[in-house]
């Protein structure tokens, strides 16, 4: 399964695509960081992300999208720009016709550290490893996106199928 995760932002949006499936070690196939300028005209920012990630979308073409979900945060502005990034990458994945999937920041941390408690230099490490990576993936936006990839593949694959099992029995067919 290859997955292409976001970490969303407005000024600096992590993007990560991988390859794997449930159990396994997962294979790094790209990592980018999409930059807007704050100083940019809101629309114009939106518009830059969207034509990025739809971009990556078909460069990469991923099976499924993970997006990590927006939490409240004390600063509004912060969550505002988080969540209007977080919209328009569910829209590119949603535009392409693939899954798309959201997860906490607890729940992609648990299944990449098992702890839902980590902090970033834990989850960096994490990725590194569990990539085999000579280096960290840097700025920490790209380590975070392939965390977001990594642990769809390890949870989501499953998620999936379990789901469609269940609208195969509800709809009295075992297709």
């Amino acid at each position: 399964m290859r997955v292409l995760g976001v970490d969303p932002g407005l000024t600096r949006c992590g993007v990560g695509v991988v390859e794997g499936v449930p159990g396994r070690p997962c294979t790094l196939v790209a990592y980018y960081v999409v930059h807007t300028d704050p100083a940019d005209d809101l629309a114009l920012r939106l518009l830059h992300l969207d034509r990025s990630l739809t971009d990556l979308v078909a460069e990469h073409q991923p099976e499924s999208v993970a997006v990590e979900r927006v939490f409240s945060q004390h600063n509004v502005r912060t969550v505002m720009g988080t969540a209007q990034a977080s919209g328009v990458a569910v829209l590119a994945g949603a535009r392409a016709g693939l899954p798309v999937q959201t997860y906490t920041p607890s729940e992609v941390k648990a299944a990449v550290t098992g702890s839902g408690q980590a902090d970033k230099a834990q989850m960096t490490a994490m990725v590194t490893r569990l990539l085999r990576l000579a280096e960290p993936p840097r700025p920490a936006d790209a380590a975070d996106a392939l965390a977001l990839a990594i642990c769809h593949v390890w949870r989501g694959g499953t998620r999936s199928k379990l789901a469609a099992a269940a609208d195969r029995a509800r709809r009295g067919g075992t297709r």
